[in-house]
């Protein structure tokens, strides 16, 4: 299994299996196409194919995701690793609201600790960054987080997040961003280059673009997606026109290395260098696919060729 060590020292694997549909009804369909069972599928099929680290957030379905989660790790002896987020709503003014919203998520997952927290949009309000920070380096020495991250931070966000962290001797180890073939403004804005020189590891959601670089959705076999996903133009006919010659390259190189278009997709991001494509499953073939994204490399001129293509 490839594996990227976090900067306090954490081994994760080189692909973590994200949770944000896993109870969701707002923006997913949970209960309609998909239901606990088939989530517990997904589950146990990632870590058959040895991904263990699932990213959850107590927002994630109001919580559902961290309770399912919970339940899961208690039908299996195998070790699991959790990265989850902390909201900072506007009256969370103090350190305190950290503690609380921590111990409560380690009460839906039924665990003492998780591997990873992470402050989920780099709101200030009352509390601000200083005492942020303040609060997740606490926990990091009461034991109850392993490794503090951000989420959505831009790069001088991240860099202050660092800078305030590294004063407790607390590393930052992660920056969670939008990131795949069809989302790659970190290249150029920043991000990448602040992670890059401070060792901070990039996870990257919605790495296959919700569902647009599966193959799924093609201008040939118009297929309207479930929610809220039906209000975004890229999924429309014209939209998914525009990206036809990403698709065709993606399928060529799927067909050439016998991998799916998803697979290729997800190890174009795992060849950046230190980036965790985070993708969602729903069920246990999506979890197994995205499994299929390891254990092999694109050739540089596959790399470059999908870069250009996707520009």
């Amino acid at each position: 299994m490839q594996t990227i060590t976090l900067a306090n020292g954490s081994t994760v694997p080189a692909l973590g299996i994200g949770t944000w549909a896993w109870g969701d009804k707002l923006f997913w369909s949970y209960g309609k196409d998909y239901d606990t069972a088939t989530l517990q599928a997904a589950f146990t099929a990632a870590l058959d194919a040895g991904i263990n680290f699932f990213d959850t957030a107590e927002i994630y379905g109001l919580g559902e995701s961290e309770r399912l989660l919970g339940q899961f790790m208690q039908q299996t002896q195998a070790p699991v690793l959790i990265a989850t987020k902390y909201f900072p709503l506007p009256w969370r003014w103090d350190g305190g609201a950290v503690a609380d919203a921590l111990t409560a998520s380690l009460k839906r997952l039924q665990v003492p600790s998780v591997t990873l927290y992470q402050v989920h949009w780099p709101f200030d309000f009352l509390l601000g960054q200083p005492a942020l920070m303040e609060a997740l380096a606490e926990e990091v020495q009461q034991g109850r987080i392993q490794a503090v991250g951000v989420s959505n931070y831009s790069a001088e966000q991240m860099q202050q997040a660092h800078d305030l962290l590294a004063k407790r001797g607390v590393p930052l180890a992660v920056n969670q961003v939008q990131y795949s073939l069809l989302a790659r403004s970190i290249e150029q804005n920043g991000v990448m280059q602040v992670a890059r020189d401070r060792q901070i590891t990039l996870l990257a959601y919605s790495p296959l673009a919700q569902g647009l670089l599966t193959g799924k959705y093609t201008p040939e076999n118009y297929t309207p997606p479930l929610g809220a996903r039906r209000l975004d133009p890229r999924f429309s006919p014209a939209g998914l026109q525009k990206l036809a010659p990403l698709f065709s390259e993606l399928q060529r190189v799927a067909t050439l290395r016998q991998k799916t278009p998803a697979q290729v997709a997800l190890n174009w991001l795992i060849m950046q260098g230190s980036v965790i494509p985070i993708p969602g499953a729903k069920n246990a073939a999506q979890a197994q696919q995205n499994a299929g994204a390891l254990g092999w490399e694109l050739t540089p001129d596959e790399r470059d060729r999908l870069s250009q293509t996707a520009a």
